[in-house]
């Protein structure tokens, strides 16, 4: 199963992805998590990441996408992933399908985590006072929010038109919301 999640920041996405990584017994790939490792690890693409970020930039499209082809040639994805946190963008969309489709592993299944708007301030504006982080205030997450929302419906919309999405409620227990995406996780049986 080659997965891509998608949701908002605070919608729940790397708390399921370890789950489904259990499950599903398939490494779970966070880009951050990718990005702060081959960082620490001072590859090539980590130096130049490292270079960019000093700056104050955000990484380019071209070092993520070699970052994630290097991962996805490693043994460990042979029987599949779960992508958190890319594509964000169109451009990042069809890149990812463009290179996997090369590598002979295309997306299974994109599952969209759906939490409404206020429950995720709520929830990352709670996050970051437990945190002790004063920048996540109501206003500073909404605004986070808007941009998130502008910037993956193409992205929504990129896996709907390709019949590859699923959309799962993301409110609820966690053990709720894992349950509707391995529902959603299902093949649909063909109709007649």
């Amino acid at each position: 199963m080659r997965l891509v999640l998608l949701g908002a920041p605070g919608s729940g996405k790397g708390t399921q992805a370890t789950r489904m990584k259990e499950h599903l017994q398939v490494p779970h790939i966070s880009t951050g998590d990718l990005l702060r490792a081959e960082v620490a690890a001072g590859s090539t693409l980590g130096l130049e990441a490292k270079e960019v970020m000093a700056r104050g930039e955000l990484v380019s499209d071209a070092i993520l996408l070699g970052m994630l082809e290097d991962r996805f040639s490693r043994a460990d994805t042979k029987d599949g992933f779960i992508l958190d946190g890319y594509p964000r963008n169109l451009a990042q969309a069809d890149a990812l399908c463009a290179l996997l489709d090369r590598i002979g592993q295309p997306v299974d299944k994109a599952i969209q985590l759906e939490v409404p708007t206020e429950m995720l301030v709520e929830r990352i504006a709670g996050r970051a006072r437990a945190e002790g982080r004063a920048d996540d205030t109501p206003e500073s997450v909404r605004t986070r929010l808007k941009v998130y929302d502008d910037q993956t419906t193409p992205v929504v919309d990129f896996f709907r038109q390709r019949g590859l999405l699923g959309v799962v409620d993301g409110v609820g227990s966690m053990d709720e919301v894992f349950s509707r995406i391995i529902e959603a996780l299902r093949p649909v049986p063909p109709v007649g």
